[in-house]
């Protein structure tokens, strides 16, 4: 796998800084000769739970060398602000989360360390991990090219963000759950969703409906199985004009104005799309391998789930947004190879990949990352009932690893300077779900304004 090059100009200001690196990651040592470690993710209150846990669990058996690992989270929306906070004060810490898109800028800015020179002087391996995730955090410096070179991240998961659906819904209607094998075409969807969608208390109102969708997260999949794309292959051009763009996003919009199977744009604001998911009054959820422990504690969901294919439109394959995002050491770490081994623990280490998946404690937070040990050993756990997980566990894996009617992508920005060029269309996608503009005129007024934003950030990476 060979990535285009990436930047991202997200956090530009703050890695002119480079000076600040001489100022190290806090204190480094304990007074009796032991290492102590900072880590700082972005993470929801299950995964805390989770690597809080291990972090605890790390620390207690490595009391020889280690003193203390203080980790601390924030939401996912303040990580980016608060990163830069610590790169400017230079209290920066030892480890730290990436995503795939922002590895070139610390690189090239010098806050990342190559966990490939680390490595040389450790027994940490990444033998068996899905190769194409690894791919997203290489960096070749010489050449400015991402997915080849030195190894910056190890990482945390390989993401898949599928569909789930409420099975207790489905029941109350008395419909047959979603074939897992064949995902619905787009027409069989809008008629299911239809039954699903209801007045249940007889006020005159709906309350309940099929689908909810987070306009940012939703469109992608119908607009791949179109056999449209944001962008051109190479990355450079707005290509939202396409007849197959633009006919994908008239059935999203569909959705919304003429079978009224989601809530309307007025409705997503007053209560957001996770809101009415939890409260069961949704019947399809798209749902992130992250947020699988959170479905399965019934203080936060009270309904039974399960996992299935988004629709398909013309391509008859069903697509699914990719993700991920590695572990990270600082540069400015004074306790680099500690570093390593930690992150090689929460990243490749099969102890704590049974911690992470749920084959240990039960709470699961994300798929393991060791291909061979996810596809075989963890799906036979969920199949013999010792983990608590969707049976249909396979939907992932089909994103994950690709079939005939199962493809999964990353997102367009994954391969850009930053995502600003996407911000006029998301800004503008209300216009047409409330029916103040038709799709074509949407698209008319937004396309140039995505070029001229996507112009200048290639611009200003050269």
């Amino acid at each position: 796998m060979k990535l285009k090059k990436v930047t991202t100009a997200l956090l530009t200001a703050a890695l002119t800084a480079t000076t600040i690196l001489a100022a190290g990651c806090g204190d480094s040592g304990s007074a009796d000769g032991k290492k102590d470690l900072k880590v700082f993710i972005f993470a929801d209150d299950s995964t805390k739970e989770v690597y809080q846990g291990m972090i605890d669990k790390y620390v207690k058996e490595h009391s020889d060398t280690i003193g203390s690992i203080k980790l601390q989270t924030t939401p996912k929306d303040e990580y980016v602000t608060t990163l830069k906070g610590m790169m400017t004060s230079g209290d920066m810490p030892d480890v730290l989360y990436m995503e795939p898109q922002s590895v070139a800028d610390y690189v090239n800015n010098g806050y990342l360390a190559s966990l490939t020179e680390l490595m040389k002087d450790s027994d940490v391996t990444t033998d068996g991990i899905y190769e194409n995730v690894l791919d997203f955090y290489r960096y070749d410096k010489d050449s400015k090219t991402q997915g080849e070179g030195d190894l910056y991240g190890l990482p945390k998961d390989y993401s898949v963000f599928a569909y789930a659906y409420n099975k207790d819904l489905f029941d109350e209607a008395g419909i047959d759950y979603p074939d897992p094998e064949n995902p619905y075409t787009y027409e069989e969807f809008v008629e299911v969703c239809k039954k699903l969608t209801k007045d249940t208390d007889g006020d005159g109102e709906i309350d309940q409906w099929g689908a909810g969708f987070a306009d940012t997260l939703m469109l992608y999949p119908l607009v791949w199985s179109n056999g449209g794309s944001f962008l051109s292959d190479d990355y450079k051009t707005v290509t939202i004009d396409t007849p197959e763009f633009k006919e994908a996003v008239q059935k999203y919009v569909d959705l919304t104005l003429e079978y009224e199977v989601t809530p309307s744009v007025d409705q997503d604001t007053s209560l957001g799309v996770y809101q009415r998911w939890i409260a069961g009054q949704e019947a399809f959820y798209g749902c992130g391998t992250w947020e699988i422990a959170a479905m399965n504690d019934d203080a936060t969901f009270a309904y039974d789930y399960n996992l299935t294919g988004y629709p398909t439109l013309s391509t008859g394959v069903s697509y699914a947004n990719l993700g991920s995002v590695g572990f990270c050491v600082s540069d400015a770490s004074k306790n680099k190879q500690e570093a390593l081994d930690l992150i090689s623990y929460l990243s490749t280490d099969l102890d704590g990949q049974k911690i992470v998946s749920g084959i240990d404690g039960n709470k699961s937070v994300q798929l393991p990352t060791i291909k061979d040990y996810a596809e075989n050993d963890f799906v036979k756990a969920v199949e013999d009932g010792e983990v608590d997980y969707p049976s249909n566990i396979q939907i992932y894996l089909n994103y994950m690893n690709g079939t005939d009617k199962y493809q999964g992508r990353m997102p367009e920005y994954s391969y850009t300077p930053n995502p600003e060029w996407l911000t006029p269309f998301w800004d503008g996608l209300t216009t047409a779900k409330r029916g103040d503009v038709t799709v074509d005129e949407f698209i008319a007024k937004v396309q140039p304004q995505m070029q001229e934003y996507l112009d200048t950030a290639w611009e200003n990476a050269q």
